[in-house]
């Protein structure tokens, strides 16, 4: 019964994580849509994005997932934003970016520390106790707003600086609503599991499933960009890995032609 419970779990998460894959990312629609967008449409945009961004929701669930207190929640998650809004905001309005899928392989990183400094890694592993907490997920904080510029750095947000800045801060502001939306429920959700006899038996568990799911994450983005063809350029992860296994599948074809198979 212990051991089925966790495998669930894990099995469930992983199962889940292609599907919201899919969802995180900026679409080829979305940059249209937003060519003629008011800055209504960039608030409603960066909530979405936050509500499909499994990476970043999982790493809050992580940060918020022993926390019992309202004060406690309001402080990590206000150091985690002051972090993602700095590097958001800077990054894209001076147009500083790298390659996506690197950045969301270093953001897979920061959860699989927080799950393995949840269940206690550092202290069993290296006999030492865990380094600060909020200097962590402010560093984090600001890691995860660079990755979403570098998302946000896929729409066309003109050549006015003023009107730019203003797109800017409109989806900062809808990234904000969704994370509010998403802590409403993770933090709801984890009060009312913290008092049954499940909670202290497999809390261990849940952060090995985090852990596993930011593993999976590492992955997907390294698969990713590795068949990245152009490598420093914005690519859609579907999009490209569809296309470098075409490519791959005509160069075989060709080379068993050329063989005679």
């Amino acid at each position: 019964m212990h051991i089925t419970h966790p495998k669930r779990l894990l099995v469930l998460l992983l199962g889940l994580l292609p599907i919201l894959a899919a969802a995180h990312g900026i679409s080829p629609e979305d940059q249209q849509r937003m060519l003629e967008a008011g800055y209504l449409h960039y608030v409603e945009l960066g909530a979405r994005h936050m509500l499909t961004g499994y990476d970043h929701l999982l790493f809050l669930f992580g940060v918020v997932f022993f926390l019992t207190t309202f004060r406690d929640v309001a402080k990590f998650v206000t150091v985690f934003t002051i972090g993602h809004c700095i590097t958001l905001i800077f990054a894209t309005y001076f147009k500083i970016t790298w390659n996506y899928y690197l950045v969301d392989a270093i953001i897979a990183l920061s959860v699989m520390y927080k799950a393995f400094d949840n269940n206690g890694g550092f202290q069993k592993h290296f006999s030492m106790a865990s380094p600060n907490l909020l200097g962590a997920v402010f560093i984090f904080g600001l890691l995860h707003g660079f990755g979403l510029s570098t998302r946000l750095q896929q729409l066309p947000l003109g050549d006015d600086p003023v009107a730019m800045l203003w797109r800017i801060l409109s989806f900062n502001v809808g990234v904000e609503v969704g994370q509010i939306a998403a802590l409403t429920v993770m933090v709801g959700a984890l009060a009312l599991w913290r008092h049954r006899p499940s909670f202290k038996r497999f809390s261990y568990a849940a952060n090995l499933a985090l852990f596993y799911g930011g593993v999976y994450l590492l992955f997907t983005q390294l698969h990713g960009y590795q068949h990245d063809a152009h490598p420093d350029s914005f690519r859609f992860p579907a999009a490209e890995h569809r296309h470098a296994h075409e490519d791959m599948d005509v160069e075989n074809t060709e080379d068993k032609s050329r063989s005679g198979i």
